[in-house]
């Protein structure tokens, strides 16, 4: 047994076990209510962890090796020094007498660590008694710069924005269209989208799935994105018969995702037509220049990149789910997996190159949005994790806590908890590695983003791990070393002159708002949830939002404004059944909570028709006023939800639904739910209604 107690509840050992290995014994849901974490939960969490506790004995054992391990420990795995500032505790610890040298990240050796560069450095320390430790010095920048003035942009989930070119989704061209028109023609200075990153695929007769946030890499993108014409290879592959067919079907394609209110986007068949043209391409031979730029990606990328073919090409052979591949090849370093990247060598290429080209394509995209005025231009979105059969799980499964999931506990919005499926990092193994993996993703990233959303980004301090097998109640917080993880993210940011964005709504523990803000990490604030929760719980005024942060009106998990405004997301909720109270009070509250906001609006003399009209009372004339509310805070970005410009009522994704609805696949639409292109979009005055009322923002 675990635990010594009739009740289930951990022994006072193994909560010291626990606590000792970063597994929190206890959490506060709210500061008057402690929840203790149950001894399996506990127990669970430590064996992902590599540690026994199973039964007093085991506990026992591992408390003492643990603190021996600690007594002799000279320094942590990984420190952090921020330029500037003091140096580590841990080092002013040292004994007396003890010689401290440096190795650098560009290989220069430094005695001491005063004045190194921002950079991951490899740190020795030898104590009198003989003692030797090694380990990680990030040096990084005491803080992020603030953005460039203040501005605002567009958020777009990519594949819902089609345009008369798009092939059924939309792509890395219309990407470009949109940005290159928003920042010249509106002034934005921004355009934000849904991860990127690159998706699990489907099999005989299972789909992808189409949610951006359980990937198959979160380093590598998905060329589903790519835009097959603006490849260069395009122009000179000699089967135009073919290409011109793939054309013809694309274009259906591109019917059926406008096509009225009903329409879907079809992931799989987008990706079925792209491919095969992908393939007619690779047949055209690469240019003495394009083939060097294509050896220095595979160079850039080395290992990870050959990882993630190799993946991609077992895929097509075995199914995605490494789990279930021949036991052999579920490990990425075994004699049997290099003789497959060997066999399989014509495919792995095949893959390293479709990354190459969408990387390409993220850059120009990145290029055309600054090369429009905009100071910040495309910001990118990082998931929480990845899907556990997919690419980075089996690429990194030394760093993945085997056996849990990655959710929330139960909280006033779901009693239940939740479990999101995706496999935690180890916090010992990424401290161990002076957090390469983390390193690595944040530089891939970079490389094509001005800006990084980062979801859920209190998952940098502590994360709920739910036992495979187990509801998200027997879960237990684990924590991650905070301050090295922030500051690898401000040194990358740095680098690449980035501006980094975290989404911190929900349950915040104490703390956490205020390290992200000290480092220049901007948070995110939506409108409906920015009230007054410590004095009467009413709108909280313009001049009381906080000016470190992306102030938006709603986001891909909440209903568009116009739904907040007439009442649809309710009823919507009702017709699927996901009410848990009459809903005659579900409307009341809604119309309560919309009516308090519109009240301010007006107020504020914000709140009139639309252009100037006279009907201060229709729908459009509430969605304006609500962004130039949003113009009024002092927020350095402000973020228009495009579907909002256009009176669209449909959420992109329904929290707690699977196929009760399509989330992840509707195209951009307006108040009568037909499909709307990117043209259709530069094109619509209410769209520029919008942006006018904008850019003007405050009260007459």
């Amino acid at each position: 047994m675990a635990a010594d107690r009739p009740d289930g509840s951990p022994s006072g050992e193994l909560t010291r076990l626990a606590e000792l290995h970063g597994v929190a014994a206890s959490y506060r849901p709210s500061p008057d209510r402690t929840v203790t974490a149950s001894a399996t939960a506990l127990t669970r969490a430590l064996a992902a962890l590599g540690v026994d506790a199973e039964g007093p004995d085991a506990v026992r054992a591992a408390l003492a090796a643990r603190e021996d391990a600690r007594r002799a420990a000279l320094l942590p795995p990984t420190l952090v020094r921020w330029s500037g500032g003091p140096v580590p505790a841990a080092l002013a610890a040292l004994p007396p007498g003890t010689r401290v040298g440096v190795t650098t990240e560009q290989g220069e050796e430094r005695a001491g660590v005063e004045d190194l560069p921002p950079g991951v450095h490899r740190l020795t320390a030898t104590a009198p008694d003989g003692r030797l430790a090694r380990c990680h010095l990030v040096v990084a920048p005491p803080r992020l710069p603030a953005p460039p003035g203040r501005s605002y942009g567009l958020l777009v989930q990519l594949y819902s924005l089609l345009s008369r070119r798009s092939w059924g989704m939309g792509d890395l061209g219309d990407l470009g269209e949109l940005a290159a028109w928003a920042g010249r023609a509106l002034g934005a200075g921004f355009v934000q989208v849904n991860p990127l990153h690159a998706a699990v695929p489907g099999s005989a007769g299972t789909p992808t799935d189409p949610s951006p946030y359980r990937p198959s890499s979160r380093r590598f993108p998905d060329p589903v994105h790519l835009r097959i014409e603006n490849i260069p290879e395009y122009a000179y592959a000699a089967d135009r018969t073919r290409l011109d067919g793939l054309l013809e079907r694309a274009g259906r394609l591109r019917a059926d995702a406008l096509g009225g209110p009903d329409a879907l986007i079809d992931r799989d068949a987008v990706w079925r037509l792209k491919r095969e043209a992908l393939e007619v391409l690779r047949e055209v031979p690469l240019g003495p220049g394009r083939r060097a730029a294509y050896c220095d990606h595979l160079a850039a990328q080395g290992q990870a990149l050959e990882d993630h073919a190799t993946w991609c090409a077992l895929a097509e052979v075995h199914g995605p789910d490494w789990r279930r591949w021949p036991a052999a090849l579920r490990d990425p370093r075994s004699a049997a997996t290099a003789r497959a990247r060997t066999e399989l060598r014509d495919r792995v290429d095949f893959h390293t190159w479709l990354t190459w080209l969408t990387e390409t394509q993220l850059a120009d995209a990145q290029r055309t949005a600054r090369d429009s005025g905009m100071p910040v231009g495309i910001v990118h979105d990082l998931a929480v994790g990845v899907h556990p059969v997919g690419a980075d799980a089996w690429a990194q499964r030394e760093y993945f806590a085997e056996g849990m999931s990655v959710g929330a506990p139960p909280d006033a919005f779901n009693s239940r908890g939740q479990d999101w499926g995706l496999p935690p990092w180890r916090p010992d193994r990424l401290a161990e590695s002076g957090y390469a993996p983390f390193r690595d993703l944040l530089r891939a990233l970079f490389r094509y983003a001005g800006a990084l959303r980062i979801d859920h980004v209190m998952g940098l301090f502590r994360l709920w791990w739910v036992p495979e097998g187990l509801p998200p109640t027997e879960g237990a917080y684990v924590r991650y070393d905070a301050e090295a993880m922030l500051a690898v993210l401000v040194l990358e940011a740095s680098r690449a002159g980035a501006v980094v964005i975290g989404e911190d709504l929900g349950t915040v523990e104490p703390g956490v708002r205020e390290a992200l803000r000290e480092r220049g990490v901007l948070g995110t604030s939506v409108l409906w949830f920015e009230r007054d929760w410590e004095g009467d719980g009413r709108p909280l005024p313009a001049d009381r939002w906080r000016a470190d942060c992306l102030a938006t009106a709603t986001t891909h998990d909440l209903p568009p404004t116009a739904a907040r405004l007439t009442g649809d997301h309710v009823a919507l909720r009702d017709r699927l059944g996901l009410l848990t109270r009459p809903a005659e009070e579900e409307r009341a509250e809604a119309a309560a909570d919309a009516g308090e906001w519109l009240d301010l609006l007006a107020r504020l003399g914000l709140l009139r028709g639309p252009g100037g009209g006279a009907d201060p009372d229709s729908e459009e004339a509430g969605v304006q006023a609500v962004y130039r509310f949003l113009r009024t805070t002092p927020a350095r970005m402000a973020g228009i939800w495009l579907p909002d410009a256009i009176g669209d009522r449909r959420p992109q994704n329904l929290p707690g639904t699977w196929d009760q609805y399509p989330n992840w696949r509707l195209p951009i639409a307006g108040p009568d739910g037909r499909p709307v292109t990117l043209e259709e979009l530069a094109a619509s005055p209410r769209l520029g209604a919008l942006i006018e009322a904008v850019r003007a923002g405050g009260p007459r």
